[in-house]
């Protein structure tokens, strides 16, 4: 009886771990976005010289090219710390932590990110769709891929917690950073937003960010109550008593 109620209790844990996983990260419908989202993202000329950096080991020159402010729907992302990430860790380059590709405008006005499938790369963000209606109505101008870089531990801590379905606001420079680590290194940002393919994603050194709305609804802390119950549940099952394996 006992064993059976311990199988239960795995099987529902895992169930509502990956519908949980699976419901987390869902894009809100356009009802639940935040108005500001409808904005274009704001770029002005700056007079702020380049200036030095460290982080880790390596220093690095950050050039600001443009004053920075965007809001968007974040629809995909990339962590420069995963595991597979080799091309981070051979260019020595610590001061990119986080990719985060997000949607505003019109395809926020719209909704017309629905029915679209976003994915990240170590440098780029892609979308694709079996429904040439979603592909007509999908803006890819109003869509960017942002290479968030910072010397700032709160900031950078507070970049790795975004995730899909996220509303946040970023404020910095448009900026290109280099380092001479063993090898000359050099890293420009796009300038507009009318560009596509290689060179097209915005490189942002970060001055501020907010999270304007947390997406997932229950679900993400769904997600933990399952890996709660899970690990209970796996711990439940290898302390049974040894009659309960005769």
């Amino acid at each position: 009886m006992i064993r059976s109620l311990i199988k239960l209790a795995l099987l529902a844990s895992l169930v509502l771990l990956g519908v949980a996983l699976w419901r987390s990260e869902r894009l809100p419908p356009p009802s639940e976005l935040e108005s500001v989202l409808l904005d274009e993202p704001r770029q002005t000329p700056t007079h702020t010289p380049a200036f030095d950096t460290t982080v880790g080991d390596i220093r690095y020159t950050v050039k600001p090219i443009y004053e920075y402010d965007i809001v968007g729907l974040v629809v995909s992302r990339h962590d420069a710390n995963v595991w597979w990430d080799y091309a981070h860790r051979e260019w020595n380059d610590k001061l990119n932590v986080v990719d985060l590709c997000v949607v505003w405008g019109r395809n926020a006005r719209d909704g017309a990110y629905d029915g679209i499938d976003f994915s990240s790369g170590q440098w780029t963000c892609n979308f694709s769709t079996s429904s040439q209606a979603a592909y007509e109505a999908f803006d890819p101008y109003s869509l960017s891929n942002n290479h968030l870089i910072t010397d700032n531990t709160r900031f950078a801590e507070a970049l790795r917690k975004v995730r899909v379905g996220d509303q946040i606001h970023i404020r910095g420079k448009l900026a290109e950073y280099s380092h001479n680590h063993g090898f000359a290194f050099h890293r420009g940002s796009s300038t507009t937003r009318r560009d596509t393919g290689n060179g097209a994603c915005e490189t942002i050194y970060i001055e501020d960010f907010e999270m304007l709305q947390k997406g997932g609804g229950p679900w993400r802390m769904l997600t933990w109550v399952a890996v709660a119950m899970l690990v209970l549940s796996l711990l439940a099952w290898f302390f049974q008593p040894a009659k309960f394996y005769e």
